[in-house]
């Protein structure tokens, strides 16, 4: 969790000199999430998200190096560039993504459920979203397909309270019971999670993953936390539409790095001077990313057409017909 925070940290600052193009989307204040779910995965339990990314793709295992550089655009990232912030991809981690339409990734995620039931292997799909998705057609489609055949898709709302800029309670009617309840419309099991408590997402996602292998049975998960920055950097608005002190709130009493970091120190299992040492090396680590991008390539003009078609970049595998073509 440290580590994901620095990381983003250091990148925030990366973006306001001007190296990064496009959208910057930050996971501050929702490391809990990423990390728990990221540890509680086996061999054949995959994830997938939208464009909040980078937590997820350092949870399950990626470097600094290689996520820092693709937020620059550099041939050295993890999408060799061409993915930027939003696009983080780590097939060889059963990670899948980073997608920018908005619940779009919500249906490939039961894909990915499907695959897992299809080969007999005892595993799952996390599909995560924000609370702004849950509302798109193409989810609810996601939920009914998954329902219906009985896939071990895991279906995961991280709530943090404001969708782009409208609060929650203004954009989306749904059960007193919260935006999981939907679930009952379709015969889904679906529980609330505390975010701050990286204890709590384990043990609810555990449950989760546990129907997922045992019955092979989908469940939505609604897991509660709050985003520090605005929707991605370029939000004007992110103090305007909720309160300074609601922000300090949250960073002095729910801060999900802060409530472990107790917990470690109350337990005496960590001290002061360890967790500096764990804060040190997650500074310098990220430094060093952020030099490593700085100094990496560009992609190479010529490459503008490889990753586009697996067959144009593998002719000799193709079993497809007709003709791959490029525009000059």
């Amino acid at each position: 969790m440290v580590r994901i925070r620095r990381f983003e940290e250091r990148s925030l600052r990366v973006y306001q000199q001007g190296k990064i193009g496009g959208f910057l989307h930050l996971y501050i204040g929702q490391e809990s999430i990423a990390v728990g779910c990221a540890s509680l995965m086996g061999d054949h339990d995959h994830m997938i998200t939208a464009y909040r990314n980078h937590g997820h793709g350092l949870a399950v295992g990626m470097n600094m190096n290689e996520c820092m550089a693709e937020l620059l655009g550099k041939a050295t990232g993890c999408s060799k560039g061409k993915g930027g912030s939003m696009h983080y991809f780590a097939p060889d981690k059963n990670y899948w993504g980073g997608h920018g339409i908005v619940g779009g990734q919500i249906p490939l995620g039961v894909g990915l459920a499907y695959g897992v039931k299809y080969k007999g292997n005892i595993g799952s799909a996390m599909a995560f979203m924000g609370d702004g998705a849950i509302n798109q057609g193409a989810v609810h489609e996601a939920y009914n397909i998954a329902a219906l055949w009985d896939l071990p898709a895991i279906f995961i709302i991280e709530n943090n309270g404001y969708s782009m800029g409208t609060s929650q309670e203004r954009s989306s009617s749904h059960p007193k019971e919260g935006l999981a309840a939907r679930a009952e419309g379709y015969n889904m099991a679906w529980e609330n999670i505390n975010g701050e408590s990286i204890f709590a997402i384990r043990d609810g996602v555990g449950r989760a993953i546990k129907r997922a292998h045992e019955e092979s049975k989908p469940t939505i998960l609604e897991i509660h936390t709050y985003r520090y920055q605005g929707h991605s950097v370029a939000d004007a608005n992110a103090k305007k539409y909720r309160t300074k002190e609601e922000i300090d709130d949250y960073r002095k009493n729910h801060d999900p790095l802060n409530v472990y970091r107790l917990y470690l120190l109350d337990s005496k299992i960590m001290s002061e001077d360890e967790m500096k040492v764990i804060d040190s090396e997650a500074k310098q680590e990220a430094e060093v990313a952020a030099q490593f991008a700085d100094e990496s390539p560009f992609p190479p003009v010529e490459s503008i057409t490889e990753d586009v078609y697996w067959e144009a970049d593998n002719p000799d595998k193709r079993t497809s017909e007709g003709r791959l073509f490029f525009n000059d």
